[in-house]
């Protein structure tokens, strides 16, 4: 065990002082932050104001068409609109939106000219503006009030529960939360088992390992390898949580108010009253309790470490296969990265439909577990989830690990010294049984 902690704190200082370290775990939460951040900016900064001349020959727009956000409308009257189309722009408009004479039961016609293609947000904007207006006009020939029907128009929340407790749920919470969950786990498996096995093939191919293997046994030096790597791992995860949270609290410091107003947009929007504020509470209460968010969180951590620990033995296994040549990586890593790309494609399918047969046995079988369980959690324990499913994913997972361990044991210790041959799994194979 002293040997396989010094494995372990080699593993852990080596990668932790390396600057891609460094630059990855910085790096990372400021991507985020840029994800979120630049289409809000762009949003707020990037459209440049655009002035519309409207050439209404119906009558029945002008004056309803109000000026909406960069966008302005110009009337214009006792103009060629065959002339006037190809002109505009000399008289420093942006398009011309032309309505001809309308049937309001069957309006045609309608054409917006411009020298390129209109934008998303204006074409948006175009259509929903005539269709309210034509849908209003339409109201009035029939005789019906337009506001009595916006008030006669119902928008309530059907409360949903399950389970013998009649716990509140929230499907699209929990889809959220399980999506996310599960598409973690997938990121985790990949990138921190590509390390294990990416170590293990640079000291196979340095020769280090030869001189490591003279004091350690290499079952020693693999879980050594493995922990040291996931010690790594949840260290970044650590850093990156406190990082976001701390991006998330300074954004108001580097945003005008316009671009912090955009991203609070539904929060601000709810707290303009007290009466207000009260609604909010009781849908942040809502959201919270339809998630036991302490079992959520240690599966979670149950499903990183195992899946982890399942998958990175058999990267490292991988790992101690390859020679000098690196092209055989995608021929001995396909049969293990596949298990993984069809987890995720089942997790899609487990967000949408957790009772699904296909989702049960995903969240049960280790090759898939830690991302398919992950996705049916937040939906409830033991509502979808039963307790019985749950412990038996355990119970497999850990079997698993222990499996995946000695079968990968057996291949490391002989292949970590084979070199100048090309090995196929099929021979790999025969080591664990020898």
């Amino acid at each position: 065990m002293h040997k396989i902690w010094l494995i372990i704190k080699r593993e852990f200082y080596t990668r932790v002082r390396k600057r891609s370290f460094l630059l990855l775990t910085f790096l990372i939460p400021v991507f985020f932050a840029g994800v979120v951040i630049i289409p809000v900016l762009i949003a707020v900064k990037g459209d440049d104001n655009k002035r519309i001349a409207v050439i209404d020959e119906s009558k029945l727009f002008t004056g309803n068409m109000p000026d909406a956000k960069g966008i302005y409308f110009k009337p214009l009257t006792l103009v060629d609109i065959d002339t006037f189309k190809h002109t505009y722009d000399t008289y420093g408009y942006d398009g011309v939106l032309y309505i001809p004479e309308l049937d309001l039961n069957r309006p045609t016609g309608i054409a917006y000219y411009s020298k390129g293609r209109a934008s998303m947000t204006l074409e948006s904007n175009l259509n929903r503006q005539v269709n309210d207006i034509i849908e209003k006009k339409r109201l009035e020939q029939a005789g019906i009030d337009r506001q009595k029907l916006e008030e006669a128009k119902s928008n309530i929340d059907i409360d949903f529960r399950s389970g013998e407790d009649e716990k509140k749920g929230s499907s699209t919470v929990a889809y959220a939360v399980g999506y996310s969950s599960g598409f973690i786990i997938y990121i985790i498996l990949m990138v921190f088992g590509m390390s294990v096995m990416r170590g293990v093939m640079e000291e196979k191919v340095s020769r280090i390992a030869e001189v490591m293997i003279s004091s350690v046994k290499p079952f020693q030096l693999m879980m050594g390898k493995i922990v040291g790597i996931a010690g790594v791992g949840l260290l970044q995860f650590l850093i990156w949580a406190v990082l976001l949270v701390g991006i998330q609290l300074l954004l108001p410091l580097f945003l005008s108010p316009d671009s912090v107003q955009a991203l609070n947009h539904g929060a601000a929007a709810q707290n303009t009253s007290n009466a207000a504020m009260v609604e909010a509470m009781e849908k942040l209460n809502y959201v919270t309790g339809s998630i036991n968010w302490g079992l959520l969180v240690s599966c979670f951590l149950f499903y990183f470490l195992g899946g982890y620990l399942f998958y990175s033995s058999l990267f490292a296994a991988v790992g101690s296969l390859v020679n000098e040549d690196p092209n055989d990586v995608q021929a001995l890593t396909f049969p293990i990265t596949l298990p993984v790309i069809i987890g995720i494609m089942i997790m899609i399918s487990a967000v949408q439909n957790p009772n699904s047969a296909l989702a049960v046995w995903g969240s049960i079988i280790p090759f898939t577990s830690p991302m398919v369980m992950m996705a049916r959690l937040p939906y409830g324990v033991p509502g979808t989830v039963a307790y019985w499913e749950l412990g038996l994913s355990i119970i497999c997972l850990i079997a698993g690990f222990l499996f995946t361990t000695w079968a990968a044991g057996k291949i490391y210790r002989t292949g970590i010294l084979m070199y100048g041959k090309k090995i196929s799994l099929k021979e790999a194979a025969k080591w664990i049984f020898r």
